[in-house]
């Protein structure tokens, strides 16, 4: 990742098919993107990385696909309708809107955090260092203004006879609003926790830098339902776990670092951050966040249901504290891209390379004929063969270094050249993606050589 530039690493995705500019034929759509064959498998396996090592290896968490759109009650009781919005500026000279926390943020290049500041220490501190507009230089700002981050949309089929309905900001309330209906069909015990994975929408005023930020993103996150009296133990359980997971997946940890909020909402007892030294600067990756057991107590005030656990031991019953871990399915696929990006000297040559961790990489092999006309017909066998239990790719195009570096460019681990030995002998090469060394191996055994060698 040494020196790499954000724009850069945007046209390696676009020409290798990772993902494209959203709407493109049409101009494109502001911080919009789309997922293209290699980047929708990369962020397919980011999350079922996250779900085998969150949900089916912890025998107390339960998964669920909560409703996009939810009964706009249920956004009251969040606070979201109230009080959910951003600090904006807007430059008088281009007219273009900014979060004042966000120019605070990349002027200091992460080391000040402004989530602790008020509207006018922000003012201030935009003053005092003359930070000039992103867009055209100029040093012209309106005052700061709060900016509603919701979008609203309508449900009804009569004009002038409809309700507001909002695009859900955050995925967790599906989890919180099923608390009962978990516990209950589960026979859930307390400490339990609900997770899921889906996508919140934002009306962000200042998206950008690629995948960092969006008006439209994937979240993994759970909420653990706990006792108090655990509950710090839990929310460090979750920070250790969290950072051993991203590190597991291929993030290096001198990348990697927590960072405790230093301004908390009224009900929380502690926040943390893992932030990520990303091209743009450390920047946060994923929330872990003690909230009490203000969401259950909101919802039972404004539903008028007891979100209450019956401990079947003590006959105690409680509104449980929730610990929350959040993760963006997006910002940790921008991480990872970010990460194993390698432009690769040679002696002759350079290569880029993508040093994906092999659970993660769109295809784990490449079938690659020697000859088209004379070994295309048993690589296609191959392919047939390995396809049923790993992402293939077959390429027959061009001489075979140039393949070989096709696939290196998209973090192939590993790939099959089809040659003569394998018409005469039933053996082929299989070249390792980061050393580029090369072993003859038997067709039979292939299987458990490609298994063997993706999770080393």
């Amino acid at each position: 990742m040494k020196d790499l530039k954000m724009e850069d690493l945007v046209s390696f995705c676009k020409t290798y098919g990772f993902i494209f500019p959203g709407s493109e034929i049409y101009g494109g759509f502001a911080n919009t993107w789309d997922f293209g064959p290699l980047g929708v498998e990369l962020k397919n396996n980011i999350k079922r990385a996250w779900w085998k090592r969150f949900v089916q290896e912890d025998k107390n968490t339960y998964g669920i696909d909560a409703a996009i759109l939810m009964n706009p009650t249920t956004w009251k009781a969040s606070g979201h309708i109230d009080s959910f919005s951003d600090p904006k500026m807007d430059c008088k000279k281009c007219k273009q809107r900014f979060r004042a926390d966000n120019l605070i943020e990349d002027f200091s290049n992460g080391e000040v955090k402004a989530e602790g500041m008020t509207n006018e220490e922000m003012e201030k501190y935009i003053s005092d260092n003359h930070i000039k507009c992103p867009k055209c230089g100029g040093f012209d700002w309106t005052p700061i203004k709060q900016f509603k981050l919701m979008f609203e949309t309508s449900r009804g089929t009569v004009e002038g006879d409809k309700d507001t309905v909002y695009l859900r900001p955050e995925t967790c309330q599906g989890e919180y609003v099923n608390f009962l209906n978990v516990q209950r069909s589960q026979r859930a015990k307390i400490p339990f926790a609900i997770a899921q994975i889906g996508k919140s929408f934002r009306n962000e005023i200042t998206p950008g830098n690629f995948l960092f930020r969006t008006i439209e993103f994937e979240q993994m996150e759970l909420q653990k339902f706990c006792k108090d009296s655990d509950s710090m133990d839990f929310y460090n359980d979750y920070k250790e776990r969290a950072l051993k997971f991203v590190e597991d997946i291929g993030l290096k940890e001198e990348n990697l670092r927590f960072h405790d909020h230093e301004k908390l909402a009224h009900y929380a007892k502690c926040a943390c951050d893992i932030e990520y030294k990303f091209p743009i600067g450390w920047q946060e990756l994923n929330g872990i966040h003690h909230r009490g057991t203000w969401d259950l107590s909101r919802h039972q005030e404004f539903s008028g249901q007891k979100l209450e656990y019956l401990d079947p031991e003590t006959n105690e019953k409680y509104t449980p504290t929730v610990i929350e871990y959040s993760i963006g399915a997006d910002r940790l696929t921008l991480a990872i891209l970010c990460e194993a990006y390698e432009e690769e000297q040679l002696e002759n040559d350079t290569r880029i390379v993508m040093h994906l961790n092999g659970n993660l990489a769109p295809y784990k092999v490449a079938i690659l004929p020697l000859i088209k006309k004379n070994h295309s017909e048993k690589a296609n066998e191959l392919f047939d063969m390995l396809s049923k239990d790993f992402m293939c790719s077959y390429d027959e195009s061009g001489s075979i270094g140039k393949r070989y570096r096709r696939q290196d460019a998209i973090g192939t681990p590993f790939c099959i050249t089809v040659d003569e030995e394998t018409l005469t002998n039933d053996t082929v090469t299989i070249r390792d993606r980061d050393t580029m060394k090369q072993e003859v191996v038997k067709v039979k055994d292939l299987k458990k050589y490609i298994e063997k060698g993706l999770n080393k």
